[in-house]
């Protein structure tokens, strides 16, 4: 005998999109394998069917059966539907087989194919802001009934008595087993909203904007992440005005997560501070030595205030916020500061400043995902502008110096940047979602995660 388990999900929901922010587009396939992973752990269909010959309170005992047994009872096949504006309709079709002693004293056994179905709502839960699915209005469908009572018996009389018999054992024993599923899948969203850490320099915590959206092909979940300094000051989300939406051409049922270059550039502020260096090394990579020698290659009034080579102490500050953008296959990190070089001298005495300059750069970001953390790696896209704001050593024309900022910042900057970044972003926990396997895209102003599964 067949035996299909089918359930479909759905929420009667209102939508409002969460810009900027990320957004959350569940398909059939990540919920199909957590129902089907919810019935499978629990093993509720099992317990329940242990629960039906024991006396519950309440439950009054069945006429004409005693020493009742529900056994053999199928494993189920999950697949899931979504229908919108409705909720969750969930189907389980399933068999068992239901024994005890009939009232004509024999041993009856009742081999039963059934229907399940329940209208469950996917909602937000008002105390801790999560999504959550409830059940409503579960009925038991019978498909097909053998018995072994004798033939002889008067078919009326032996149709009262089964339809009697399983209308009343069933719903109190299966009804619950599709509450429990429910209640299964709740809980792995339960850390969804709970503040991720960012290093030591503060959190990440994704809030639902609003309740989730069911459509006929997935449930979209928004977001405003509230992104918070370790201080506690929470840092804001700029409003540029700028959309993002999922791209088309991704797999039906497929799911995918949507983060905006707004949010990123929100939580690459709280390691802003991680980006200011002081270099005192004289050898870095493939540089030629930190000198004001080599300096005055460039700048020639530097040999005349320092005819004897000094090293090099160059102070880089990040002073405006670092920015996130993305255009569909590039993604860009923009940086504002000063650079700022100094000529050491003897153990003591603080080194003087040779000049300080205004600088605005840009770093090319690639993306990868290591321990369900976002990771990125920059390298050096050019040097924007550099400005001279103050010197010591007399006028110069700093446009001299483009070659050489931009050889240094390669060499020496950007692994200080490369080793801030290992830090990783969090991304939202929830139905034990595994990010290892995502493959990631650029969009225009946000990088999609296309969720795979095992």
């Amino acid at each position: 005998m067949p035996r299909i388990l089918f359930l479909a999900l759905c929420g009667l929901l209102t939508y409002t999109r969460a810009d900027p922010g990320a957004l959350l587009r569940l398909g059939m396939d990540i919920m199909n394998r957590e129902v089907q992973n919810a019935m499978d752990e629990s093993h509720i269909l099992e317990e329940m069917a242990a629960e039906a010959g024991k006396n519950r309170p309440g439950v009054k005992p069945i006429k004409g059966i005693t020493n009742l047994k529900v056994k053999d009872v199928q494993l189920p096949v999950i697949t899931l539907n979504f229908i919108p504006g409705v909720g969750i309709f969930q189907c389980v079709s399933t068999g068992m087989t239901i024994t005890g002693k009939s009232f004509m004293g024999g041993n009856m056994e009742i081999i039963v194919a059934l229907n399940i179905t329940a209208t469950n709502r996917l909602l937000q839960d008002e105390e801790t802001g999560l999504p959550m699915f409830k059940s409503e209005d579960c009925e038991i469908i019978l498909v097909s009934v053998k018995t072994n009572l004798p033939s002889n018996m008067l078919p009326k009389v032996v149709n009262k008595f089964l339809d009697s018999t399983l209308h009343k054992v069933l719903p109190s024993l299966m009804c619950p087993a599709i509450d429990a599923v429910l209640v299964y899948v709740n809980r792995k969203w339960a850390n969804l909203n709970a503040p991720m850490p960012v290093g030591q320099m503060g959190t990440v915590k994704y809030v639902l904007t609003s309740i989730p959206t069911t459509t006929a092909s997935y449930i979209q979940v928004d977001f405003s992440p509230t992104v918070q300094q370790q201080e506690g000051n929470t840092i804001q989300l700029a409003d540029a005005g700028e959309a993002f939406e999922f791209p088309e051409g991704y797999a039906e049922g497929s799911s995918q997560l949507l983060l905006s270059a707004a949010f990123l550039t929100a939580e690459l502020a709280l390691l802003q501070k991680s980006f200011d260096v002081n270099v005192h090394d004289m050898k870095i990579g493939q540089l030629p030595p930190q000198t004001t020698k080599t300096l005055a290659g460039f700048i020639p009034k530097v040999a005349k205030a320092y005819p004897k080579p000094k090293p090099l102490v160059t102070q880089i500050r990040i002073n405006k916020p670092p920015k996130v953008t993305m255009k569909t296959g590039n993604s860009l990190l923009h940086l504002h500061g000063t650079l700022e070089m100094f000529a050491a001298r003897r153990r003591g005495k603080a080194p003087v400043s040779l000049f300080l300059l205004e600088s605005h750069f840009n770093l090319k970001i690639q993306y990868s995902v290591h321990e369900n953390r976002l990771q990125m790696v920059t390298s050096l896209d050019r040097l924007l502008s550099l400005s001279r704001e103050s010197s010591s050593i007399g006028a110069f024309n700093e446009k001299k110096l483009t070659g050489f900022i931009t050889d240094y910042l390669q060499e020496a900057y950007l692994p200080v940047i490369n080793d801030a970044l290992q830090v990783g972003l969090p991304l939202p926990d929830f139905l034990d979602m595994d990010y290892n396997l995502a493959e990631l895209g650029i969009v225009e102003n946000a990088l999609v995660l296309d969720l795979k599964l095992k």
